[in-house]
């Protein structure tokens, strides 16, 4: 499930907490990374769990009509599409989903009014009065309807962010990651008529299909332990190579960027430099100043330029 690119992010929040607390020991950090990663797929199961939740929304509504005084006709016989959707069926039956979600303790049931309106919201759009006016019913149909509903309903929800934010201090910025998991699952359910529970790294997914490729999670434990018990020196050669500045002076997350790539580039023998150098750029894009991604380029550039001459960095 997850990627490189998430781990690295995933690591840089560790040593991001290590700076600012040196109290940390190594073994806190390596337990702090592996519960973030985990919460990153325990994101991704409440957010799949809200199918079964909408559905039960729309049941609920459409038995509240029919028992009003005098119920209309359409209220009488309603359109069942969405409270019958097949997508729903399959995560209900499965008894792996069903016993994880047990488990976990994942549920909607404290948040009903950011269900009703979530739901209020998803029936309102034409995607949706599309879907309902269709004569077809398939699980690929269904399917379909929940990834336009993950991919436009819930990102950028301020709503949902603040419930996130209640439910987890780890979810943050991880919401666009799972539902674009989400909308892989429905991929995967239109195609196979089932759900598969993800493997947490992604070369584990890789590997069952043949490939021939080296563990994400190794990778992720590696560069965290390298950085983390040379931090020091990475971040002395970082205020060495910056003129005049001192490390007081660095924005803390890009002195960690640096020194995070410093780690990998010197480690990971078969990670072109010019691999780790724009990835820990695009990381800057996000988590730091507007002007921090050139900084961080340059930096690495000049850094790595000087180890590899001084026969510190080799690559195959």
């Amino acid at each position: 499930m997850l990627n490189r690119r998430m781990l690295r992010i995933k690591v840089f929040k560790v040593l991001f907490s290590y700076a600012g607390n040196r109290g940390m020991t190594l073994n806190e950090a390596l337990s702090e990374f592996n519960t973030s990663c985990e919460a990153a797929r325990d994101l991704y199961l409440l957010m799949l769990q809200i199918i079964p939740t909408l559905e039960k929304e729309a049941r609920g509504r459409i038995e509240a009509a029919r028992r009003k005084i005098n119920p209309t006709e359409a209220e009488l016989h309603p359109n069942m599409k969405f409270a019958e959707n097949k997508v729903a069926a399959v995560l209900e039956d499965d008894p792996d989903f069903r016993k994880i979600i047990s488990r976990k303790k994942i549920s909607w049931d404290s948040y009903d009014a950011f269900i009703r309106q979530a739901f209020d919201s998803i029936s309102r759009k034409e995607y949706f009065a599309q879907y309902m006016s269709s004569g077809e019913k398939s699980l690929q149909e269904d399917a379909e309807l929940w990834a336009r509903i993950f991919e436009e309903e819930f990102e950028d929800n301020a709503e949902l962010e603040k419930i996130l934010e209640e439910l987890s201090i780890y979810w943050n910025d991880d919401l666009a990651y799972s539902l674009m998991h989400c909308c892989r699952a429905m991929d995967g359910i239109a195609h196979t008529g089932r759900w598969d529970f993800p493997p947490l790294y992604q070369s584990e997914i890789l590997k069952k299909k043949g490939k021939d490729v080296s563990d994400d999670k190794d990778f992720a434990v590696k560069l965290l332990k390298c950085a983390f018990g040379r931090f020091d020196e990475y971040n002395a050669m970082t205020a060495a190579a910056v003129n005049r500045w001192d490390l007081d002076r660095l924005v803390a997350s890009d002195a960690v960027l640096i020194v995070l790539g410093l780690a990998e580039a010197e480690n990971f023998d078969d990670i072109p430099v010019k691999v780790t150098i724009n990835e820990y750029v695009d990381i800057a894009k996000y988590y730091s100043t507007p002007k921090s991604s050139s900084f961080v380029n340059a930096t690495l550039d000049g850094i790595i330029r000087k180890m590899v001459g001084d026969g510190r960095i080799t690559k195959r």
